[in-house]
């Protein structure tokens, strides 16, 4: 059923039309403005009727306190025994729904609240279809065709700051701990970015893990780096929070940055420029900003560090550095297989390929995978290549040590895995010159 709120400072009023609507709805009754602040936060009803003049705070008062708490369209209906016009146009400007005056026939009050309630309705279907229509469906921020066609408008009209921004690593979270994982970070970064901008402000995803933001009224450069070290400092406690404390992926974010109307007003020109300066954070250690000038990009990444040999190292390193093999997507692991083959070949080192295939259900394989990788050395490389294999790269090792290797990891997974859940098959290959 349906619910409404009353409000009117006359007790007599409150029972008369709570009478004629009760036979139709859930009325709720409030003696003043404050009381009705408290009751709509407790009730959240379909509809107000508010006396127009009440004292300490008037329906009209009332009204922009609740929209501007929640930040949405109240539905209201003003009732009063003023008669002059004004009084009506006040009301009606303000967004109420109708205005009704008393002395009122109940069958007319009836009705009218009625038709208000079928609009309401009607709005909600609307508002509803733009919904889907307008929004990404994972993040619920704007979907890329309706983020462009609301910047276009946006960067014409708006002075701001246009910001491109991209995960870094993102794709590392979808090859270790699969694509239901890779859903959550987007949703919970969607999350984010509604955190640290304001509901005026715009925000969008324009692909798998990039997005777009345009800050209003933002043109110090401060606060962009103040933006990007929050989205950097947010997204790494989530992702810990999401994958566990021992989350070793080197997940960040770039922000590429432009001034509007600085550096013009037509989107696309726009956006190319945040792109450039996104490249450029991208090929800087990534985890920063940069701002597109004219002239010259203005380049930071987080934490100002510099081109040094030691700032290079740490670009280049590994960060929180992990107990056990290095995991990695298959096609690092390809990148890395390729280039100590090279290695094999120029220095007579030796290595060993493993591919463990797997039969049972999914979370013993991936279960299988955490304890491989905690078994191994960690000089050793390891990927999973498919949804049941997993190829291995078994560094700087003896023909006699190999068993040794594969006895503890099965040793660990007879100890700590799901028993007879899954069968294993192992083979492995020598590469040595």
């Amino acid at each position: 059923m349906k619910k409404i709120l009353i409000v009117d400072d006359a007790t007599f009023m409150q029972k008369v039309t709570s009478g004629i609507l009760s036979i139709r709805y859930r009325v709720l009754c409030a003696s003043s403005g404050q009381e009705a602040v408290r009751m709509y936060e407790e009730e959240q009803p379909d509809l107000i009727i508010s006396d127009l003049y009440m004292p300490d705070m008037t329906g009209l008062e009332l009204q922009r306190t609740l929209q501007d708490k929640y930040e949405r369209v109240v539905p209201f209906v003003f009732i009063t025994s003023d008669e002059r016009e004004e009084s009506e146009s006040r009301g009606l400007e303000a967004g109420a729904i109708d205005y009704i005056r008393k002395p009122f026939k109940p069958e007319v009050l009836l009705r009218r609240i009625d038709n208000a309630m079928r609009q309401i309705e009607n709005a909600e279907q609307i508002r509803g279809l733009r919904t889907v229509l307008e929004t990404d469906p994972m993040t619920g921020l704007l979907n890329k065709a309706f983020a462009q066609k609301t910047l276009m408008e946006v960067c014409q009209k708006e002075s701001g700051v246009l910001m491109m921004v991209d995960l870094d690593s993102f794709k590392l979270v979808n090859d270790l701990y699969g694509h239901a994982m890779g859903d959550k970070v987007l949703i919970r970064f969607g999350e984010i970015l509604r955190c640290i901008i304001r509901t005026s402000d715009v925000a969008g995803r324009i692909g798998g893990d990039e997005f777009i933001v345009f800050c209003r009224d933002v043109r110090d450069e401060e606060l962009i780096a103040q933006k990007s070290k929050q989205i950097n400092e947010m997204l790494l406690e989530a992702a810990k929070e999401l994958m566990g404390a021992d989350m070793n992926i080197p997940l960040g974010a770039s922000v590429g940055a432009v001034i509007a109307p600085d550096e013009g007003t037509d989107y696309p020109t726009l956006s190319e420029k945040a792109d450039k300066a996104l490249y450029q954070v991208k090929q800087n250690g990534k985890h920063g900003y940069a701002v597109f000038r004219e002239h010259a990009l203005s380049e930071h990444k987080t934490g100002s560090v510099s081109n040094t040999m030691d700032s290079i190292r740490m670009i280049l390193g590994e960060r929180n550095r992990q107990r056990g093999a290095y995991a990695l997507g298959f096609e690092n692991f390809r990148t890395v297989y390729r280039f100590l083959v090279r290695t094999i070949e120029n220095y007579h080192r030796r290595m060993e390929l493993v591919l463990y295939t797997l039969s049972g259900d999914a979370q013993a394989v991936e279960l299988f995978g955490e304890i491989l990788g905690r078994s191994l050395r960690r000089s050793d490389v390891y990927t999973q290549n498919s949804p049941n294999q997993y190829l291995v790269l078994l560094l700087e090792i003896q023909p006699d040590d190999i068993n040794i290797v594969l006895n503890r990891i099965q040793t660990n997974w007879d100890k700590d895995g799901t028993g007879d859940q899954l069968r294993i098959a192992c083979e492995s290959v020598p590469l040595e010159i």
